[in-house]
């Protein structure tokens, strides 16, 4: 069966479907794959699942394009460590290694800028 490019903590269904890249749900590549914990800050909506896998080789843009795909809003705005935000090139990987906390990356995400 396959799935989209987010891997799932419970039972998300949703993901980018159909936006190719997709990986097998049973792949060994387990290993390839990061937490992303995401976090609504100020009056931003509220996610019902907050925690993913993502792949390591995606790059921070695929977080945006999640979010304002399934909150259905154009504009997002999105920081590590409640900060900084990184450039939308950058892989999760690197991200993760440089600034998960507890094993997650933490990404807050609002509508209008929160932070520096």
């Amino acid at each position: 069966r396959r799935r989209g490019r987010w891997g799932s903590i419970g039972s998300l269904e949703g993901g980018l479907r159909g936006q190719g890249r997709g990986a097998e749900m049973d792949s060994p590549a387990q290993n390839d794959k990061v937490l992303v914990m995401l976090k609504a800050t100020g009056d931003a909506p509220i996610l019902k699942q907050t925690k993913f896998k993502v792949a390591k080789a995606e790059k921070f843009v695929f977080i945006s394009e999640f979010l304002r795909k399934n909150l259905k809003i154009d504009n997002v705005f999105m920081y590590l460590q409640s900060s900084f935000s990184p450039s939308l090139e950058e892989s999760i990987g690197t991200l993760h290694e440089a600034y998960a906390v507890d094993n997650k990356l933490v990404v807050n995400y609002s509508v209008k800028p929160a932070w520096g």
